[in-house]
């Protein structure tokens, strides 16, 4: 007899959600859904890094949703889908942030004749656990969405083994020819002392 689906009298989307993350959880669905295709051409995504400094919004639920579309295409196409998380820590709002927190200004960096002078270890420990400040809530986000992604074993920006390997990819650019030297109008800001992206452009404090 052919398997007969969940019948309805009303549609609850919210209880329906939670018995099917429900069910996904108590089979290890993700995990199967790599471990079946092993030997399966492999299709590899890192995802683009959220930085977790701030709150998930409505718009990162879209953007993983579609992430999560091709994941899902391509395994039901027969392809080892790893998908592996990631956390940009990099950027002007991680340490505009812990100087708004500790009351502080670039000038206050490593400079002892300042009477709020904070030292370069210091000032980069604060950085480093302010940008992963709302990891817990990013992954309960990406829990209750259904996301597949490996969140256990994320890349990390601010890992030297990460950085290391964007150094040796430009190494090999460099030795096939692909890097030339040009020049282009670079937004700076004296007050945070470092060049600007268009994001960061709207960024207060800037």
């Amino acid at each position: 007899m052919a398997k007969r689906f969940a019948e309805h009298d009303r549609l609850d989307l919210t209880k329906t959600n939670e018995k099917v993350l429900a069910e996904w959880e108590k089979n290890d669905i993700f995990h199967k859904s790599i471990d079946e295709r092993e030997g399966c051409p492999k299709f590899i995504f890192f995802e683009g890094p959220p930085s977790a400094n701030g709150h998930p919004g409505i718009h990162h639920v879209l953007a993983r949703s579609i992430k999560d579309t091709f994941n899902r295409y391509k395994t039901m196409k027969g392809f080892q889908v790893h998908r592996k998380a990631g956390w940009d820590t990099h950027g002007l709002p991680v340490e505009l942030g812990v100087e708004k927190e500790l009351h502080i200004t670039k000038k206050d960096i490593n400079n002892p004749g300042s009477p709020k002078n904070i030292s370069i270890e210091d000032y980069n420990h604060k950085c480093r656990e302010n940008v992963m400040k709302f990891t817990a809530e990013w992954r309960e986000l990406t829990e209750k969405m259904g996301y597949f992604v490996d969140l256990d074993h994320p890349y990390i920006t601010y890992d030297n083994k990460y950085i290391e390997t964007l150094w040796w990819l430009l190494k090999q650019l460099y030795n096939k020819g692909l890097l030339y030297k040009g020049y282009t109008i670079q937004p700076y800001s004296p007050g945070a002392g470092t060049g600007l992206s268009s994001h960061e452009l709207n960024q207060p404090g800037c």
